[in-house]
């Protein structure tokens, strides 16, 4: 549970990472991520493929970890989060130079949402 001071010194209480956009948006990146991986070549299979599946699995995990923490921990959970959404932005970066045929419209979509919030 993390609480932020908000107008009228009201307190915010979030929950958990439903109650967080950049937590349900993450799980959408996932999906999309899965989508577009799997039409990846078979040699990808183990490489950029399975790097690109475990780096946008982590930004959810790592929200969620987090927000059954202290709000000093959830902080942490949350930039490692952060971290993994730079990571899965390089790698489709990469992906879209080796293989510029899949639409990685989404993907960004979702990334470009992640760095605002």
């Amino acid at each position: 549970m993390i609480r932020e001071e908000g107008a009228g010194n009201k307190q915010h209480v979030v929950k958990g990472y439903k109650d967080l956009i950049v937590g349900l948006k993450s799980i959408e990146l996932v999906l999309e991520i899965y989508t577009v991986t799997k039409l990846f070549p078979k040699n990808e299979e183990y490489g950029l493929s399975s790097q690109l599946r475990r780096a946008a699995v982590s930004v959810p995990s790592n929200i969620v970890e987090g927000s059954r923490r202290s709000n000093k921990e959830f902080v942490r959970f949350l930039g490692i989060a952060d971290g993994s959404i730079s990571e899965v932005k390089t790698q489709v970066i990469v992906a879209k130079k080796l293989y510029p045929s899949e639409n990685y419209n989404k993907v960004f979509e979702l990334i470009l949402e992640k760095c605002r919030k």
